[in-house]
């Protein structure tokens, strides 16, 4: 019963058929995507995918890695990259058991339901708060689906009370993956998101800790790893024990089991798992931990991992997560396979397009607030050399800094509009419907942007920014007239209060501070409500 070897993991075919399949499948051509009843086992199982093979079959060389994508290894090169393993991804049976505490003796009594991330708690419960997820309405789930939910819950592990500890990312972290536009094959989506050996052990870790446990903690009393009540740090580790951390101490109860159908993939099973045993204080990861698919931003301790927020993902985060941001504001960095991706120049050498795959859970400490995925296109962006970067970088940047002030002076209209003076509340849709129009055009002109520069063509930063600036002048005065002031009830206006939002909020667009933030010229006089910027300003 080996992961490795067994059929467990759903698969969508070319055909739009689903099928489950064992690791060692995953290099078939026909194989298209995951296809999981739930969105994060999907992200979970192309992490238990990638890490498979960064573990097992981690390429030396930028060469040994193009010839792979180009030509995928077949089922009998997989199974004799993954034959050494099978026994360290056994999930059953009386030793050790993947992701399970090698030692627990505590008794199966906690609710297989709560293996998942978004199930209610005991608060919600007692409060009788579960409205929108409700409780018991997962009993029973075959044994492929429960270790796909301990699999989840290891990599986003929230907070949990006292002794639960949070992941190696912290809990519910963002994950950032490449994968082809369009599509090719499952295998092409999973082989960009494994480097070459140098680089997969650059991040931290200890390559001399050979011994299996210090990949695997699994397959040891955690005692090996960790002292009681100590700490684990990446030296402690191998390098490649990112990819199976293990902050959760919990063994699934494959004794007591009854046969009838998944609560979660709705197939018929034998043996169905309705409980699991747990213990606190499982390995607790702290120090300078540097996980190869997410991206980070700089604090005061050092470098910490991104976690998605509420309001989800788009275009505003682009720069960020593809190319990183370093100026006085904030400090953030791509993925370290992202940017391996383009300094490499991946995608010139396999010969495909690509785009980025971003995923997780927006958790409050311990309770999930929504799950968000997205994808964002990087149109040809490795064929740009480094100066063309900076410069994409540094316009790109303005761009964006320019929508934030825009959808500020928006916001700010909206509740003047609505209220007067300062008003709390939640202006969500505000912020969701000015992303959202302004999206495609940001796209567009982004396109336009890393074209113009890969193919060596000069770039009117001018032209560019002044048509961005058109966009976000004519979207923000379209949604207060059209969708959020203008449409609204006569009878419940305020005409003074209206009017006076809506000069200033079209004075800061077509003001000075915009146009100096998008690097245009600003000679024109100040308009009505915006003072005219001093000489040392310009």
């Amino acid at each position: 019963m080996s992961l490795l070897t067994e059929p467990w993991m759903p698969v969508r075919l070319r055909s739009g058929e689903r099928r489950w399949v064992a690791f060692e499948q995953v290099s078939d051509p026909e194989l298209i995507a995951f296809d999981a009843d739930r969105a994060d086992f999907n992200g979970a199982l192309a992490q238990f995918a990638i890490g498979a093979l960064a573990t097992f079959a981690s390429p030396d060389t930028p060469l040994d890695w193009v010839a792979l994508f180009r030509r995928p290894p077949d089922r009998v090169a997989l199974r004799r990259w993954v034959e050494p393993h099978t026994a360290a991804f056994k999930y059953d049976g009386d030793g050790p058991r993947f992701m399970q505490d090698f030692s627990l003796a505590n008794p199966p009594d906690v609710d297989i339901a709560s293996l998942l991330i978004d199930s209610p708690g005991e608060n919600a419960v007692k409060n009788n708060s579960d409205h929108f997820v409700k409780r018991r309405r997962v009993q029973h789930v075959c044994p492929h689906c429960a270790v796909t939910a301990l699999l989840t819950l290891q990599i986003n592990a929230p907070a949990g009370g006292a002794g639960n500890r949070t992941g190696l990312r912290g809990g519910g972290p963002l994950t950032t993956l490449l994968a082809c536009q369009p599509p090719k094959s499952l295998w092409h989506d999973l082989w960009l998101n494994v480097m070459e050996a140098p680089q997969n052990h650059a991040h931290g870790g200890d390559p001399k800790k050979a011994a299996i446990h210090f990949t695997f903690p699994w397959m040891a009393d955690i005692s090996a790893i960790q002292k009681e009540g100590g700490e684990t740090a990446p030296l402690q580790t191998h390098p490649n024990h990112i990819f199976w951390a293990m902050a959760r101490r919990i063994r699934l109860d494959f004794d007591a089991t009854q046969s009838g159908t998944c609560d979660l993939c709705h197939r018929a099973h034998e043996r169905l798992v309705h409980r699991y045993a747990a213990r606190p204080y499982g390995l607790n990861y702290k120090g300078p931990w540097d996980h190869v698919l997410s991206p980070y931003y700089e604090t005061k301790e050092g470098w910490l991992p991104l976690h998605p927020q509420p309001g989800g993902f788009g275009y505003r985060h682009w720069l960020a997560w593809v190319l990183g941001i370093g100026d006085h504001k904030q400090r953030q960095r791509p993925a370290r396979i992202v940017e391996h991706h383009r300094k490499a120049r991946r995608a010139s050498q396999a010969g495909a397009q690509l785009k980025l795959w971003a995923f997780g859970y927006d958790m409050d400490n311990m309770k999930p607030r929504c799950w968000y995925e997205s994808t964002l296109p990087l149109y040809g962006l490795d064929g740009c050399d480094d100066r063309d970067i900076k410069d994409i970088e540094s316009t790109v940047g303005a761009w964006l800094e320019a929508a934030k002030l825009s959808l500020y002076a928006l916001r700010s209209a909206v509740k003047s509009a609505w209220f007067g003076g300062d008003a709390r509340g939640d202006y969500s849709s505000v912020d969701a419907a000015f992303w959202t129009q302004t999206e495609a055009e940001f796209y567009a002109h982004l396109k336009s942007l890393i074209d113009l520069a890969r193919e060596g063509r000069t770039v009117d930063t001018q032209q560019l920014g002044q048509t961005w600036l058109a966009v976000l002048v004519r979207v923000c005065l379209r949604l207060f007239d059209d969708v959020f002031v203008g449409a609204g009830q006569i009878d419940r206006q305020n005409p003074q209060r209206v009017a006076a939002a809506h000069k200033l909020l079209k004075s800061t667009l077509l003001g000075n501070k915009l146009r100096q933030t998008l690097n245009l010229s600003v000679t024109a006089p100040a308009v009505d409500g915006e003072k005219r910027p001093s000489k040392k300003s310009k």
